[in-house]
């Protein structure tokens, strides 16, 4: 595992550039295939060349994902990895911290009363909790939690990408956050600049998957992103 952890790095790299947790994304229930025969450690490397703050995988069968390509994303690269899925026990946790990943998605809607607690033996293995909200009600759990890492999903995530969220759902959500000091990332439905230029004026940073593995250049599409 790396020194900085996601958090720090978001701190440090928002005084120099926009900061985007990259996802290297197998499958959307849209869009389809996603790597298009392409190499995961390729992508890799692009978002790493194009100066990603840190790097998103999702191992849920929902979206195809492998867990075996989480743990050879972990031993190639010095970024913060995160992984995305539906946590719900603290054996996926631990298995979590096992592939040497840096950070968990952790959902407050699939949770509920036992967010605190999940939050709590995440941090016991030694892993950031970015705790995923997409309500008011969602909000108030995780604000009595310890997660350092607040993800507003513009996205119902229950609806597996079939809604039509948008950027405006973190302009709305991220002033109900009363607790100071905690990291905000605006996910899903960040297709253009704009769309992260208006994220980015209420949250610390952006997670973007999509709009990322549909580019025939994802380092080039990264980089407009992240300098942009």
């Amino acid at each position: 595992m790396m020194d900085f952890g996601l958090a720090e790095r978001i701190e440090v790299y928002r005084e120099f550039v926009n900061p985007v947790i990259a996802e290297i994304k197998t499958y959307s229930p849209i869009h389809g295939d996603l790597v298009r025969n392409r190499n995961v450690i390729d992508i890799l490397r692009a978002y790493e060349n194009a100066n990603a703050v840190g790097i998103s995988y999702i191992t849920a069968r929902e979206f195809k994902g492998d867990f075996e390509n989480l743990k050879l994303i972990c031993k190639e690269t010095e970024l913060p990895v995160l992984r995305k899925d539906f946590i719900l026990s603290k054996e996926e946790i631990e298995r979590t911290a096992s592939a040497e990943a840096s950070a968990i998605l952790l959902i407050a809607r699939l949770l509920g009363h036992k967010t605190a607690e999940f939050v709590d033996l995440a941090h016991e293995s030694d892993l950031e909790a970015l705790v995923e909200v997409h309500s008011a009600e969602d909000i108030q759990i995780v604000e009595e939690s310890k997660a350092e890492i607040i993800g507003i999903n513009n996205r119902d995530i229950m609806k597996l990408e079939k809604d039509d969220g948008d950027v405006s759902v973190t302009e709305r959500l991220s002033g109900l956050i009363s607790v100071k000091g905690r990291i905000v990332v605006s996910a899903s439905g960040i297709r253009t600049l704009e769309d992260l230029k208006r994220a980015l004026k209420c949250a610390d940073a952006v997670l973007i998957g999509t709009a990322l593995m549909m580019a025939d250049d994802p380092e080039s599409k990264l980089r407009s992103f992240v300098e942009g």
